[in-house]
């Protein structure tokens, strides 16, 4: 759809209207502010072939109207206000879904406000080929325009807008069309406003302003079955019935928003992201800065109907009820197996509130007294992080047996993710949804209800097919990918593959200021099968005896230009994301594999990093420009590595990758002096059967060799060089990365266990003591020993982050795990957001282009890189599912019931169960689907051993006791046990997953 152009007119021509009202400034001042509007009377209406507006060949909807609803025989549009766009988007999307509308500016503007991610996908409907929208400038059009008057609140005067533009579109219907003498006229279409707003809907009928109900108006639609399971029951006005007014009121109210505000600023009150606990459905946990450690929430009730990421206002109990955080395993789907999903009937003390009561008063006793941390309640909540969320229906809710029945029927939906609430739902389509993947979006959580109330989107297909699985991994991490629209693809070069760098001109914009590096020997080194090369690198001797060194980084901000819809969607997807089977690109492929792509032989635009290094690799001076380049080689590791031992070669290509080795070995020993850690893990790679197949067939271990260290040593060097140069000349808006220090804290555990059970002390005072401290961490008799202890160290870290300079200050700049006090991301263009933003400072920095005006608001800056932070988390977890997806698969093509017995290591105990990880030696023993499933374990997602009956359990010794006739058998942190491996269909994901048994020292499936 088109939105309509305004066309200047002479001011003279337009009505003026003034509003004065006075604004307090940040510093205290008050100051009277005038605002004007300049209203006109040829803002079109949008109806065909009307006369009054002469709305031409733009115009979209038909003088007639849509014949489609039982109530509007003779024809209709429907005018939506703003909280139709705020909680029915999945009906307003909707293919089937397809009345004529008008959007008022009033609407947009306000959904602008109030939602910024559902503004965007107003836009992108109001875009949509397939829907019947038009805009209407209410805010322009004389007859249409309010102004607000005294005492009136905003959003009274908003709905007094679109009441009064409801109201013009009925008389303009009648104007354009006037009853011609002595001919039968058709009736004339209705401007009906759609709202859900009762007291919107009273004042519209005592002005005789057609009104309706979102639900009223899909009832009497043609396919009205389907789409009422859209409606989302947020807007809703809930109807005081006596079944209603009988409920036991479950949760506390939330506090109002202004008092919560006033409340954290005040510091009664903290401000946190809650975060659920995946072992134990009645704990959960917010992070408060005020805290060393996180506020524990102790059930359901002080949980306060929070769901997993919602920011929320904590009250902090008195100390002396502090709690330490239970030892058990607690399961959500074995203790409320028997909840009731319908909610017709009262939600009183029935079965499984008293079990509950009573797990919690018996987890109270075991809790240890010598690990307390603040406790505390929700009182409200400050920003929801509700949305689409894959779940699927839990067949023991259906209360009907019918499976052709089309009842409304009220079931459970259960997400993928432990860390959410089961989600009540009202759909016609039941018995139908049973065994398939669906997506499902929570509405509301009302006080007298156990569980969020959510509606049906869409099916996603039956679980554990492969599309099913694929396509609900990347909604389950909210991964953008959906195909590139028309509009990013107008945005790449009109010559497509055939683009190339043009001859070397002066008048050539592509040359413009531009190094030629097309004689370098610049090489690439990558994984094997590698296509969206974005790093190369070059090193050469200086006349001087120095070393000339350079890192040559794809110019992809040459083809990404700021503000247009290409930057728009990659900002929006803020990295690509790499799967198994396939990668979900940031950038359209004709970029990222081949125009920005720094392939062999082929002249390509480059951002360079040269260095003059010492024979010490001590820097002499480092600048940087905009070049062009022609790679000579594109190497893999491993034929990097053959290039570089090999004797018999010594041509200057050959030197210029062992110079970097040099260098690469005495940068990283210096880094590592100055406290950077070594947590890294061992990575495999997965064997894929075709590219047309996508089937699993192996894995193997990757082996990590020197010219793995070379590149990564060469990329972070760059990092921090081209850190410093944008945050000298961008000090308030430079896009940085840091890694904050861990609180002390997050290694207490940690530290306890190493002394108790090894008698090792973990040093924690900086990253340097750390490093050391790990390094002695060593057990002769285990060699696996120390890369577990570096994976349980890993876990107590923070997560790096991208951020804005001028947010934070200048001391908390550093990364910790690298030992540097300035880092960013400058190497990676073609597959991370951050990095485009950071060439286009740094392109600003060395005066080759001026910077947008985005990048000087530090506003901007932090809203981006809250979205990029979040992409790139999401990415992370949805590449590790993936993998766990293909382990189901691959298990799955044997044909039968597979398990394996494995060594495994004991890291954590609870009093039901303990945490194992599985050791190294899998990576060699095992045939593949099985070292399939291995590999994936060993990634760091550890096994659950559970045991049935009661066992001893030693909270200070990190021991578990099992008594049996032979003796009792005593087990802790650390042993090494022999585990039985197979896989088992996940209740939530309804996927493959490992399930883990002791069958040494003791066999536990005996327990």
């Amino acid at each position: 759809m088109v939105e309509i152009t305004i066309r200047k007119r002479p001011r003279t021509d337009a009505v003026v209207t003034q509003r004065k009202f006075f604004k307090k400034t940040a510093r205290g001042k008050v100051i009277k502010v005038i605002r004007e509007r300049y209203l006109r009377n040829d803002v079109s209406c949008g109806i065909e072939h009307c006369g009054l507006c002469e709305s031409g060949s733009e115009a979209t909807l038909p003088a007639s109207g849509a014949f489609d609803h039982e109530l509007y025989p003779n024809g209709h549009l429907i005018v939506p206000d703003t909280n139709v766009f705020l909680s029915q988007m999945d009906l307003m999307e909707s293919n089937s879904f397809n009345p004529h509308i008008v959007l008022l500016q009033t609407v947009m503007e306000e959904v602008r406000h109030r939602s910024l991610p559902l503004f965007n996908r107003l836009k992108g409907l109001v875009k949509a080929e397939d829907k019947n929208i038009w805009v209407f400038y209410n805010e322009y059009r004389s007859e249409t325009a309010v102004i607000r008057e005294e005492e009136e609140t905003p959003n009274d005067r908003n709905d007094r807008g679109i009441r009064k533009a409801t109201a013009w579109y009925n008389e303009h219907l009648s104007l354009a069309r006037p009853p011609i003498r002595g001919k039968l006229q058709p009736p004339l279409p209705t401007a009906i406003l759609l709202t859900d707003d009762v007291a919107n809907r009273q004042k519209a009928e005592k002005d005789r302003i057609p009104c309706i109900s979102i639900r009223r108006y899909v009832e009497g639609m043609k396919k009205s079955g389907l789409l009422l399971d859209l409606l989302s029951t947020a807007g809703e006005e809930i109807e005081p019935t006596k079944a209603v007014a009988a409920r036991q009121v479950l949760y506390p109210a939330y506090l109002p928003m202004s008092t919560l505000l006033a409340g954290v600023k005040a510091g009664q009150l903290h401000q946190g992201h809650f975060n659920a606990n995946q072992y134990n459905y009645l704990e959960g946990n917010v992070p408060a800065p005020a805290f060393s450690k996180p506020v524990l929430l102790v059930g359901r009730e002080h949980m306060n109907r929070a769901v997993q990421g919602d920011i929320v206002a904590v009250e902090i109990f008195p100390e002396s009820e502090w709690k330490a955080p239970a030892d058990e395993v607690v399961d959500q789907e074995a203790t409320l197996r028997n909840d009731d999903a319908s909610d017709s009937e009262e939600e009183r003390e029935d079965d499984e509130a008293l079990a509950e009561q009573k797990l919690l008063a018996v987890e109270a006793a075991k809790r240890r007294a010598a690990e307390r941390q603040p406790t505390g309640r929700v009182v409200g909540i400050i920003k929801r992080n509700w949305r689409s969320y894959v779940c699927h229906i839990d067949s023991t809710s259906l209360t009907s047996s019918n499976t052709t029945s089309l009842s409304q029927q009220t079931v459970f939906a259960t997400p993928v993710s432990r860390l959410l609430p089961r989600i009540r739902l009202r759909t016609r389509q039941a018995p139908t949804l049973v065994g398939q993947k669906i997506l499902v979006t929570i509405d509301r959580w009302l006080a007298t209800s156990r569980y969020p109330e959510g509606h049906f989107v869409r099916a996603l297909g039956k679980v554990e097919t492969k599309e099913a699985e694929q396509e609900s991994l990347l909604l389950e991490f909210d991964v953008p990918y959906r195909p590139f629209g028309k509009a990013i693809l107008d945005c790449l070069p009109q010559q497509g593959d055939s683009w190339i760098v043009p001859p070397k001109s002066t008048t050539s914009p592509e040359w413009r200021d531009r190094e030629d590096l097309r004689e370098l020997l610049i090489c690439s080194i990558d994984p094997p099968g590698c296509q969206d090369i974005d790093d190369a690198l070059h090193a050469r001797l200086l006349p001087n005896g120095n070393i000339e060194a350079g890192v040559h980084i794809a110019d992809v901000s040459h083809f990404v230009l700021p503000d247009n819809p290409m930057d728009h969607e990659a900002a929006a997807r803020g990295t690509t994301v790499y799967l198994v089977d396939k990668r979900i690109d940031m950038l359209p492929a004709l970029l990222g594999t081949n125009l920005c792509s720094l392939r062999p032989h082929v002249e390509r635009l480059a951002f360079s990093v040269i260095w003059e290094l010492t024979p010490d690799a001590e820097i002499v001076n480092v600048r940087f420009t905009k070049s062009v380049i022609a790679s000579k080689e594109a190497f893999t590791y491993e034929a990097a590595q053959l290039r570089k031992d090999d004797p018999n070669l010594n041509d200057d290509l050959t030197k210029g990758i062992r110079l970097l080795n040099s260098l690469a070995i005495k940068i990283k020993a210096a880094r590592m002096a100055a406290g950077a850690l070594n947590l890294a893990s061992p990575e495999v790679k997965i064997q894929m059967d075709s590219p047309e197949s996508s089937d699993p067939i192996d894995v193997e271990q990757k082996e990590l060799l020197e010219t793995n260290s070379l590149v990564e040593e060469f990329m972070l060097l760059a990092n921090i060089s081209v850190a410093k140069k944008i945050q000298e000349t961008f000090p308030q808006t430079a896009v940085l990365r840091r890694h904050l220090p861990p609180p002390k804290t997050n290694f207490e555990k940690l530290q306890d266990i190493l002394m108790k059970r090894k008698g090792m002390v973990l040093d924690v005072s900086s990253s340097g003591a750390l490093a050391a401290s790990l390094d002695k961490c060593l057990d002769p008799s285990e060699p696996a020993f120390n890369t577990l202890v570096r994976i349980m160290a890993t876990r107590c870290m923070l997560s790096a982050e991208y951020f804005c300079s001028g947010s934070v200050s200048r001391d908390t700049f550093g990364h910790y795990g690298l030992a540097s006090p300035i880092y960013t991301h400058f190497t990676s263009p073609i597959r991370r957001y951050a990095d485009v933003l950071v060439h286009r400072q740094l392109s600003a920095a060395i005066s080759y282009t001026t910077l947008h005006p985005s990048l000087h608001s530090k506003s901007h800056v932090e809203r981006t890189l809250d979205v990029v932070n979040k992409r790139h988390r999401m990415a992370q977890m949805a590449g590790r599912a993936s993998v766990e997806f293909f382990v189901g698969l691959a298990l799955k093509a044997r044909g039968e019931k597979q398990t394996v017995t494995e060594d495994a290591f004991v890291i954590r105990t609870f009093r039901n169960g303990l945490g194992v990880f599985v050791s190294k030696c899998a990576f060699v023993i095992l045939v593949h689907p099985v070292l399939f499933l291995i590999c994936f374990i060993r990634l760091g997602i550890e096994g659950l051993v559970m045991f049935k009956r009661e066992i001893q359990f030693d909270a200070d010794k990190y021991t578990i006791t099992v008594p049996s006739d032979n003796g009792d058998t005593t087990i802790s942190v650390f042993d090494k046990v022999t585990v039985r491996i197979e896989v088992e269909k996940d209740a939530n994901t309804q996927r493959g997953k490992v399930k883990m048994t002791l069958v040494n020292p003791i066999n536990s499936s005996a327990l």
